[in-house]
C-alpha cells in the first residue's frame, strides 16, 4: 500500500458498505416486502423524491416490534473488502464516515462494528416500544449527504479535495460529484452516467485502488 497524506472517506451505506437495502429487511419483516422494495428501487434509480418515498415506506412499517433491529442485524452482511478497506485507511491516518438514508438503530451498530469515525442516518420514531410509522427529526437527502461531507472535511481541517464519496443511489450523487474522487459502487445507470469513477465488482478494496493512482492522495 502506497503512503497516502490524510483524507476522509464517506460511504453510503445500504447495497454499498452493506450487500443489503435494511428498509428492504424491515418491510420484508412487516410482511410489505414487494411494496417497500419497488419503492426503493425508484428511489435509487431518482425516479422518486427520497424523502417523500422514504415517508411512505416507513409508514408501512408502523406497528413492529422496536426489537426487530437484532432481526434485521442478523440479516446484514458487510460488502467484501469493507472492513479491510476501513483498517487499511484508518492505519494510514484517515478518518471515515457514513451518510445513510437507513436508520441509527441499524447503522450505529454496524459503524461500532467497523470502527467507523461519523454517523449520519435518519432515525424512526418508537412509542410503547413500537415504530409509530414516522422518522424524527431531518431527512438524509442528497442535500444533506452532500452537506456532512463538507462538514466533516472541515472539522478535520481537510480540503475537499482530499475526499472521497462512495454510492450506489441518485441519492449520493450530489457528494460523489464534491469529493475529492467520486466513486459509483455497484451503482444505478443514472449514477454511472454522471460519476468520475465507476467501480462494478462489489469489492470495496478497489476503492483503495482509485485513491492510489491519484497523486495528490499519495504522500
Amino acid at each position: 500500500m502506497a503512503e497516502l497524506k490524510k483524507g476522509l472517506l464517506v460511504m453510503d451505506v445500504d447495497s454499498t458498505l452493506i450487500n443489503q437495502e435494511g428498509i428492504d429487511i424491515l418491510g420484508e419483516i412487516a410482511g410489505v416486502g414487494e411494496q417497500v422494495a419497488s419503492i426503493t428501487s425508484r428511489a435509487m434509480n431518482g425516479e422518486l423524491n427520497f424523502e417523500a418515498a422514504l415517508r411512505e415506506r416507513v409508514g408501512l412499517l408502523k406497528g413492529l416490534p422496536a426489537t426487530v433491529f437484532d432481526e434485521v442485524a442478523k440479516q446484514i452482511s458487510f460488502t467484501t473488502g469493507a472492513v479491510e478497506l476501513i483498517a487499511k485507511l484508518k492505519f494510514a491516518g484517515w478518518s471515515v464516515g457514513v451518510v445513510s438514508g437507513g436508520f441509527h438503530e441499524t447503522v450505529d451498530r454496524l459503524a461500532q462494528q467497523a470502527n467507523i469515525d461519523f454517523v449520519k442516518a435518519n432515525r424512526l420514531e418508537i412509542i410503547d416500544g413500537q415504530l409509530s410509522g414516522q422518522v424524527v427529526g431531518e431527512i438524509v437527502t442528497k442535500d444533506v449527504k452532500l452537506a456532512k461531507l463538507k462538514a466533516w472535511s472541515k472539522q478535520l481541517a481537510l480540503p475537499l479535495s482530499q475526499t472521497v464519496a462512495v454510492g450506489d443511489g441518485a441519492n449520493d450523487l450530489l457528494m460523489i460529484q464534491a469529493a475529492g474522487i467520486g466513486i459509483a459502487f455497484d451503482a444505478k445507470p443514472v449514477v454511472q452516467s454522471q460519476a468520475p469513477y465507476v467501480i462494478d465488482e462489489r469489492n470495496l478494496l478497489q476503492v483503495l485502488k482509485i485513491i492510489e493512482t491519484n497523486d495528490h492522495f499519495i504522500a
